[in-house]
């Protein structure tokens, strides 16, 4: 959890809209990289085994059409 020494030498809470985007940001994070695997599995085996690995960790239907089927719709990696 993210805080912060305040004057009094106590430690507060940062704020939750704060808390709530670095949460945001690590399921982004982890789900970016269970995308790339999924990426990585469709590589070196198949489509078939890529879609399931990306079903069994709760990927969505929309995301793994656009990622095993159109490479070309795939976000940039930033």
């Amino acid at each position: 959890m993210i805080s912060h020494d305040s004057p009094g030498g106590t430690m507060k809470q940062a704020p939750a809209i704060l808390r709530s985007m670095v949460a945001e940001e690590r399921t982004d994070m982890h789900q970016r990289a269970i995308v790339d695997d999924g990426i990585a599995v469709q590589f070196s085996a198949n489509t078939m085994s890529a879609l399931e690995y990306l079903r069994s960790r709760n990927v969505g239907r929309t995301v793994i059409e656009r990622v095993l089927l159109e490479p070309g719709q795939r976000r940039s990696r930033q």
